[in-house]
């Protein structure tokens, strides 16, 4: 069994393939301070529950875009499984050509996203990850990796709104029964909900205007699956894009 992770700024997932199919998906929480032996045993217990032995992992293959705990998870992985983990990053066989200023700046979960991508969906693509920050990657025609944006995500708008008002709180993001809230926090999820699915409906109608061609639009991370509802372009969700395209690259890199 290979194991896949994504080592995101707030949670971590964890994905555990037999051959090509997923076992599961799992998430935790992404720790600065955690050591590599509380690492093994979070990642063992997401084992447990599926009953996968940390001896039936053969391989393992990693992005991360915190830097300052990607060798603690790498000593993890191997304390548990006795394994060494690839690590996406310069050297290593993805099969995609990056088309941007600096391609090393690309991060390895971009990366991961449009090497999924490219594999299962129609070309030019959009890939949408909705996680602490939004990610919109443009694929072209010739499966290149042509650029992008980066704008805040979600749960850090809500926490600036409630961090700069003094009697706005905190709210759960569950779809509001009807567009104009009638108390306070309905408003609010209503206002950040709405706005966030009107920001992609028009960054794809701007995207697909600049290439001049209609795209296939592929949203993942977490919070996709309660904003792409709300949009009015046909989107793919796929939350466990990043891990095939994780196990994809394992597959070119295989010891």
């Amino acid at each position: 069994m290979i194991l896949a992770i994504d080592i995101g700024n707030t949670n971590t997932v964890l994905g555990c393939f037999s051959g090509e199919k997923l076992i599961f998906r799992e998430r935790i929480s992404t720790k600065r301070e955690a050591t590599d032996l509380e690492y093994a045993a979070m990642i063992k217990t997401a084992l447990d529950m599926y009953a996968v032995a940390p001896r039936q992992i053969s391989g393992s293959i990693m992005s991360s875009v915190v830097p300052s705990i990607t060798n603690t998870l790498k000593r993890a992985i191997e304390k548990l499984a006795g394994i060494d983990t690839i690590v996406i990053g310069p050297g290593i066989k993805t099969g995609l050509s990056i088309k941007i200023d600096n391609p090393a700046q690309l991060g390895s979960d971009l990366v991961a996203d449009a090497v999924g991508a490219i594999q299962e969906y129609p070309l030019p693509q959009i890939i949408i990850d909705m996680g602490t920050a939004t990610t919109f990657s443009v694929i072209d025609k010739t499966r290149s990796y042509i650029g992008g944006m980066i704008t805040a995500g979600m749960a850090i708008s809500a926490e600036a709104l409630v961090r700069s008002t003094s009697q706005l709180s905190k709210v759960d993001f569950e779809k509001p029964k009807k567009m104009i809230g009638t108390n306070t926090v309905d408003c609010i999820k209503s206002g950040l909900m709405y706005s966030t699915a009107c920001s992609l409906d028009g960054m794809i109608e701007r995207i697909e205007n600049e290439l001049g061609e209609e795209c296939t639009v592929i949203a993942t991370g977490g919070l996709a699956g309660v904003i792409t509802p709300l949009c009015n372009h046909k989107m793919i969700l796929d939350g466990d894009l990043i891990l095939k395209g994780l196990l994809h690259i394992y597959n070119k890199n295989r010891p």
